[in-house]
């Protein structure tokens, strides 16, 4: 049977993973002491590159690289990840003289690793290594060297990847983040390679994109009765109508939340036109602006819908906060 974990057993617990993350932690901030000009070149390679950056390793290495292939790649640097034994077995072929190459390897002794070395070389990419032993065949192989070296790993046997492995990840996002710094990588730009999340939607969603058009949209004349625009916001859904003039120019709204305002105040809603109660000041937005910038204007207005405009005035399009919470910008 397996025991039930004492309080002092869960004192020692708390104990033992403070000192893992301490160790960690110390094996990231002595990075930067050893950061050189080798780090510097390593940027200016990839800033330079004509082809990919590529990402190479084995083993928990492996994973490693994985990861800061996908940063690179999403980031602005088109960048994938070869199995090292894979390279060895066709792989390879995905590596030309324009790539640049950087191998993970904490010992730099890994054996597939260091046997498709040789072959990437001939092939003229530039070798960055990024090892934790600057005396190793990776090391001596390659054109630049990353020391990602730790004294310990957070295992207690010193045996498992856990310290050095966090090094070489926070190494790697350095690099990818001193090269999108450099390239002037920008949100908008972020926001391209991530259609799919919701930064990449609230980036590249435009009120153009999620507006109601056309029919869709509930318009009155100013003529109209109190009745007829209750009929139309009723009809419409949008909590509000449009009051446009000649050539669909906007004079206008009326919205139900004026109408209940009207109703506490006890006027006779029979005789009144809608151009009488109107708000004729609404806010309005452009078409080209961006979806969550109408999130901000209604939330900074306390409203739930606005009416879209183009420069003349002319109304091209309504929304309100659902059509925005059903695109996911909200």
């Amino acid at each position: 049977m397996s025991k039930t974990p004492s309080n002092n057993d869960k004192h020692d617990f708390l104990a033992m993973a403070r000192e893992a993350l301490a160790i960690e932690a110390q094996a990231v901030l002595a990075l930067s002491e050893r950061l050189n000009d080798q780090f510097s070149q390593a940027t200016t390679a990839i800033l330079n590159c004509k082809g990919r950056v590529i990402l190479v390793g084995v083993g928990k290495s492996g994973l490693i690289a994985k990861k800061i292939a996908a940063t690179f790649a999403s980031t602005g640097t088109p960048s994938f990840f070869v199995h090292a034994t894979e390279a060895s077995h066709g792989d390879l072929g995905m590596i030309t003289q324009e790539d640049v190459v950087i191998a993970l390897s904490n010992s730099g002794n890994t054996e597939e690793l260091v046997a498709v070395l040789p072959a990437i070389a001939r092939r003229g990419a530039k070798i960055v290594a990024m090892t934790g032993k600057l005396d190793s065949a990776l090391a001596r192989q390659a054109d630049l060297v990353l020391d990602c070296g730790v004294e310990k790993e957070a295992c207690p046997l010193n045996l498992a990847p856990t310290a050095s492995t966090t090094a070489a990840l926070a190494l790697g996002d350095a690099l990818a983040v001193v090269v999108l710094k450099a390239r002037g990588f920008s949100e908008e730009d972020f926001a391209l390679s991530h259609p799919g999340g919701s930064l990449g939607r609230k980036l590249l969603t435009h009120v153009s994109d999620v507006m109601r058009k056309g029919d869709r949209i509930p318009t009155v004349a100013p003529s109209a009765s109190i009745s007829n625009a209750i009929l139309e916001i009723t009809k419409k859904g949008l909590g509000m109508t449009a009051v446009v003039g000649a050539n669909n120019k906007l004079l206008g709204v009326f919205t139900d939340g004026d109408l209940r305002r009207l109703i506490e105040q006890g006027l006779d809603l029979r005789g009144l036109l809608v151009s009488e109660v109107m708000n004729s000041a609404p806010k309005c937005i452009s078409p080209d602006k961006l979806a969550v910038e109408a999130v901000r204007m209604m939330e900074v207005s306390h409203i739930s819908q606005v009416v879209v405009t183009d420069e003349q005035g002319h109304i091209v399009g309504a929304l309100n906060f659902h059509d925005l919470f059903e695109a996911k910008v909200v």
